[in-house]
């Protein structure tokens, strides 16, 4: 399997505080973990849908490309909210070397979010 294979890689879309947070404190804690007891992700075909409902009007955004192989924290595939739809969640902090790639998000002049170029 190859490494940056899409199968096998998770997005998450934090601030930019966020994760410098996360680096300074050595671990990824997203303010869900504390609130719902795991970190929010999408596969490559969810992200973009995702970031266009929920995060639409917000710029000093990251695109986190995790490597999900590396997750020391579970991950479940579940949809919380009743749909058909299964998501992927990290049940506990993320460790910082699964990340292999973070990545500014902003949305184009018509305000949408299209995957970036890796």
């Amino acid at each position: 399997m190859q490494v940056n294979s899409s199968e096998n890689l998770l997005y998450h879309i934090c601030s930019q505080q966020a994760w410098q947070a996360g680096e300074e404190q050595g671990e990824y804690r997203a303010e869900s973990l504390e609130s719902e007891g795991f970190i929010h992700c999408s596969t490559v075909h969810q992200v973009v849908g995702t970031a266009n409902l929920l995060f639409g009007g917000q710029s000093n955004l990251l695109l986190l490309l995790i490597q999900a192989d590396q997750v020391q924290a579970e991950i479940k595939y579940e949809n919380t909210t009743g749909g058909e739809e299964l998501f992927p969640h990290i049940y506990g902090p993320l460790n910082l070397n699964a990340v292999i790639k973070t990545l500014p998000f902003i949305p184009n002049s018509q305000g949408v979010f299209e995957l970036p170029a890796s």
